[in-house]
């Protein structure tokens, strides 16, 4: 076992530094070889003054005391050791703006981190808590709070005078509601709730104007509010996957500017019929549902650039999908399809197309004009027959025909074979 005494020695070596410094720099170092991805970085102001140290998974059972000693302190990041409990004496680091705890063991905080004025990210991913101290409340610049992976049961009541917050993660605990006042902290640019056990959530979502990013996923949601559609800043990533949705708000066609959607491994039968005005849809997933059809507004989503739509009960797809002219990559295994639209022709962007396990007896010949396409997967259908257009895709690199009723011979296979393309029969 790494002598700790030894290590704290290092730690205290290069938290001193040099007197002076010419600029602010960094001095890497790992403790020992026998440490596990340990590491220790400390940088200097110009002054000489320690205000940066990260010791990450260096295995530090207690928080060195020497560490209290840094007044000028600005960022400390502990993250991956053993601490269980923080010191009064933390308090005494009254410039820190930054303070990351991730993957340790607390169990519990100490009052002393309400004596943080200038604390802007707290990051406590990864613990034991339980709860939170009230002295939290104080931390008023606070505009980050990780708090994922822990036993929360409740959100925290400190948290909420923090009205500053931009950032908030309470993923993978264990919420079953949320407070009524957390929809007034309209700050908010990021709401992370994922991995909880809500089974609701309040028309009131719909005051957090300011939200890019939303994580409802794993959850145990049956319906979403209206209010969602009131969300239009959301600009990044809507995650509402792993819960018992059978249905989404026909509002969300309010989120133009929402880049990804990801809503699989729910009880979905239908999407909204305005889908198609998510016009900053960039990748839409969807997959694991129990979707039989898609709305023809589809065909709208010009940006879209991944289509996940496997393991549904889709029979047919509208001719309007030939709209997605910037469509790369489009999964529709594991569903009912009996024939692809002419269409599918006009994706001349598309490079990987995965049909595998449907009911498809036939391909269409306009598929030979999606002349991006790289690998095409067409295995377990009930192909008797290719159109020969096949042949004319010029960048095909791999083409699985395997599991089919193909009869007969199709010379144009051996010449995609001879140019590099790897078919497999």
């Amino acid at each position: 076992m790494v002598d700790q005494t030894l290590a704290l020695n290092e730690l205290e070596a290069l938290a001193r530094g040099p007197a002076t410094a010419g600029n602010e720099q960094a001095t890497p170092h790992a403790l020992s070889p026998q440490v596990s991805n340990a590491t220790c970085q400390v940088r200097f102001a110009p002054s000489g003054a320690v205000v940066r140290v990260a010791a990450r998974a260096c295995g530090l059972p207690t928080f060195p005391l020497f560490f209290s000693w840094l007044t000028d302190l600005e960022q400390l990041d502990l993250s991956g050791n053993r601490l269980a409990v923080l010191p009064e004496n933390i308090g005494d680091l009254t410039r820190l703006s930054c303070l990351l705890l991730d993957d340790n063991q607390l169990v519990a905080l100490s009052d002393a981190l309400g004596k943080l004025p200038d604390l802007a990210w707290l990051a406590l991913d990864g613990n034991q808590l339980t709860r939170l101290p009230p002295m939290i409340g104080q931390l008023i610049r606070l505009a980050r709070l990780d708090l994922r992976r822990n036993r929360l049961a409740s959100v925290p009541a400190c948290l909420r005078g923090l009205t500053g917050l931009r950032d908030l993660r309470l993923g993978a605990n264990r919420l079953s509601s949320v407070p009524e006042w957390l929809w007034q902290l309209t700050n908010l640019k990021t709401l992370d709730l994922s991995e909880n056990r809500l089974s609701s959530v309040s028309q009131r979502i719909g005051g957090l104007r300011k939200l890019e990013m939303l994580d409802l996923g794993h959850n145990g949601l049956t319906a979403l509010p209206d209010a969602l559609g009131s969300l239009t800043q959301l600009a990044g990533y809507l995650y509402l996957s792993n819960n018992r949705l059978a249905a989404l708000p026909e509002s969300l066609g309010n989120l133009r500017q929402l880049t990804y959607l990801n809503a699989t491994d729910n009880q979905l039968t239908a999407l909204p019929i305005r889908l198609g005005d998510l016009a900053g849809l960039v990748e839409l997933r969807l997959s694991n549902n129990q979707l039989s059809a898609l709305p023809e507004s589809l065909g709208q989503l010009t940006n879209l650039m991944e289509l996940h739509l496997q393991k549904n009960a889709l029979r047919s797809l509208p001719e309007t999908i030939g709209g997605l002219k910037r469509l790369r990559l489009l999964n529709l295994s594991d569903n009912q399809l009996a024939r692809l639209p002419e269409s599918i022709g006009d994706l001349t962007q598309l490079s990987a197309l995965d049909l595998r396990n449907n009911q498809l007896t036939e391909l269409p010949g306009a598929l030979g004009n999606a002349t991006s396409l790289v690998q095409l997967d067409v295995r377990a259908n009930q192909l008797r027959s290719l159109p020969s257009s096949v042949a004319e895709l010029p960048k095909l690199e791999k083409l699985d025909l395997r599991w089919n009723k193909l009869t007969g011979e199709c010379a144009w296979i051996e010449q995609l074979e001879q140019r590099g393309c790897r078919v497999l029969t």
